[in-house]
C-alpha cells in the first residue's frame, strides 16, 4: 500500500482565483514576487498526483531552474516519487509525471501528448514554442495550459491575454499587481516605486502592458482614468458607432461633447440587425444624443438608413484610407496633448496600445489592428471624437 502525503499549498486569494477558474487556457499577467512560480508548481503537482502528464516550460535552461528547484523540494516529500535529476523529471507512483523543459529550441518540445503545460515567463518565450510545439501537444488529451509572465511589450503573450479579455471560448485572463500578494510588504513596493523609472515600475510591479515606441497612440494609460457614468442633466453627448461584420464587434462610444471625456462604451456581437438597431435607438434615447455618427460602409449603410427613418439625428462616416488616416491622426493628437480622457477599460486600452501604422509607398499611412486582433473600439472612439469635432468634409 502506497503511503499518502498531503501538501497544503495555502494559496493567497489571487492564486486561488486562478486555480478555481474553469477555463482551459489561463493567462496571468502578474507583478514581481506575486507568486507565479508557486502557483505553477502546485498546479503541476496537482495534475501529476492524479496520474496526468504535466510540463513546466521556461524560456531557457537557466530560467527553468526557477521551477525545477521547488518541484524537487516538494516532490521529495511525496512517497514513491522517482526524481530523475538528469532528465529533470518527477514520476509519480501511479504514472503521472512532471517534466521541466526549456523553450530555447521549439523543436525539442515536440513529442508526447500532455494534460497540462505551465509556461513560465511567456513574454520572454518565442511564440513558435507555443504555436508549433506546445499547443499541438495538448490536443489529443484536451490538455490545459497556464501561461504566466510579467509583461514585455505587445508580443504573443499580450495577444494571448487579449483572447481572455475578449472572452474567447476556453480562455480567461487575469492581471495581478505585486501588491495583491498579501505576503509582500506594501512598503517594499512603495520603495521600489520611488527607486525605479515609472515605466519599469508599471511593467514589473503593476503588471501593465506598457505602450512601446512603435505604438500609434501614446499616453494611453495616462488618459485611461475614467469609470462609466450615467447621463447628467444639462450635458450634451455624442456617439460614434463602428458596426460589426460577422466576426467583429459593434462598438458604441459616447463622449461628453464639451469636456471630450468618454462616459460610456457598449460592445457586442452576434445579434440580428433589428436587435442591433433597437439597441442603438435605446442608447440614443438614454443619453439624449445630439448626434450619433455611424460608419456607413457596406453593412453600416442600412443601419444608418433605418436609424434616420426613426427620426434620429445620425451622421454617416465613410471609411476610406484618407478618412481613416484623418480621424486616427486627430485622435492620436488628442492623446498626445492630453485633450481626451477615456474609460479605464482593458479591452479598449488593449486595442489602443496594439493599434499599428504602416507607411505606404505614397507616403501616407494605413492603420489597423495586428493580425487576428480587433480595432472596433479604436474606430468607434475615433469616429466619436470626429463627431464632436464638427469637421464636415469627411461626411458622405
Amino acid at each position: 500500500m502506497i503511503a499518502k502525503t498531503t501538501i497544503r499549498p495555502h494559496p493567497h486569494p489571487g492564486q486561488l482565483e486562478v486555480h478555481n477558474s474553469d477555463a482551459r487556457f489561463k493567462v496571468v499577467s502578474a507583478g514581481r514576487r506575486w507568486g507565479k512560480t508557486r502557483l505553477g508548481v502546485n498546479e503541476c503537482i496537482d495534475a501529476a498526483s492524479q496520474g496526468k502528464r504535466a510540463w513546466w516550460v521556461a524560456p531557457s535552461y537557466k530560467m527553468s531552474k526557477v521551477g525545477w528547484r521547488p518541484i524537487k523540494q516538494l516532490c521529495r516529500r511525496i512517497p514513491g516519487t522517482d526524481i530523475k535529476l538528469v532528465d529533470r523529471t518527477v514520476v509519480f507512483p501511479d504514472g503521472g509525471f512532471i517534466a521541466v523543459r526549456s523553450a530555447d529550441n521549439p523543436d525539442s518540445l515536440r513529442g508526447e501528448g500532455l494534460d497540462l503545460v505551465v509556461m513560465d515567463e511567456c513574454a520572454f518565450t518565442r511564440k513558435e514554442a507555443w504555436t508549433e510545439a506546445i499547443r499541438p501537444a495538448l490536443s489529443d488529451r484536451i490538455g490545459k495550459a497556464l501561461l504566466f509572465s510579467t509583461p514585455k511589450g505587445r508580443n504573443w503573450f499580450w495577444e494571448s491575454y487579449q483572447r481572455g479579455l475578449n472572452k474567447e471560448e476556453g480562455w480567461a485572463s487575469f492581471l495581478f499587481p505585486t501588491v495583491t500578494n498579501p505576503y509582500i510588504d506594501p512598503n517594499e513596493v512603495e520603495d521600489a516605486k520611488r527607486d525605479l523609472p515609472e515605466i519599469i515600475f508599471r511593467q514589473e510591479y503593476m503588471a501593465e502592458f506598457i505602450d512601446d515606441q512603435g505604438g500609434v497612440f501614446r499616453r494611453v494609460q495616462e488618459a485611461a482614468v475614467l469609470d462609466p457614468i450615467e447621463p447628467q442633466r444639462g450635458r450634451q453627448y455624442a456617439a460614434g458607432v463602428d458596426v460589426a461584420s460577422s466576426v467583429d464587434y459593434t462598438v458604441v462610444t459616447v463622449l461628453d461633447a464639451e469636456s471630450k471625456q468618454m462616459v460610456y462604451m457598449d460592445r457586442f456581437n452576434r445579434v440580428d440587425y433589428p436587435v442591433l438597431e433597437d439597441r442603438l435607438a435605446a442608447l440614443y434615447a438614454k443619453w439624449d444624443l445630439y448626434n450619433m455618427t455611424i460608419e456607413a460602409n457596406s453593412i453600416g449603410r442600412p443601419v444608418l438608413d433605418h436609424m434616420a427613418v426613426r427620426g434620429l439625428c445620425v451622421t454617416p462616416f465613410t471609411t476610406t484610407n484618407q478618412t481613416k488616416q484623418t480621424v486616427i491622426q486627430s485622435l492620436q493628437s488628442a492623446f498626445e496633448h492630453g485633450a481626451i480622457q477615456i474609460l479605464n477599460d482593458p479591452i479598449l486600452v488593449g486595442e489602443l496600445l496594439s493599434f499599428e501604422a504602416k507607411r505606404n509607398n505614397s507616403g501616407s499611412f494605413s492603420y489597423s489592428a495586428p493580425d487576428g486582433m480587433h480595432d472596433d473600439c479604436v474606430m468607434s472612439l475615433a469616429i466619436a471624437w470626429y463627431g464632436c469635432s464638427g469637421t464636415e468634409w469627411l461626411v458622405s
